[in-house]
């Protein structure tokens, strides 16, 4: 397996179609406010279980949030 495959997402744009804020869904999983926004911005990857959270919170499935770059 390639050691530099980086977690990319696209849970910025499934939480604007949404209608929700980063506070909003935080509070949905039960996370920060900040982790969402670094989730959002690649400094933080998910858990296993979190991703699969916001997967359900979002009514997508995990390869329409998640991908490798």
């Amino acid at each position: 397996m390639n050691d530099e495959l980086i977690l990319k997402n696209r849970l910025k744009e499934a939480r604007n179609e949404r209608m929700l804020s980063q506070s909003q869904l935080a509070e949905l999983v039960g996370v920060s406010r900040n982790t969402i926004s670094s989730i959002e911005t690649g400094q933080f990857s998910p858990t296993a279980k979190l991703a699969l959270i916001l997967c359900i919170a979002l009514d997508k499935k995990f390869e329409d949030l998640f991908y490798f770059d």
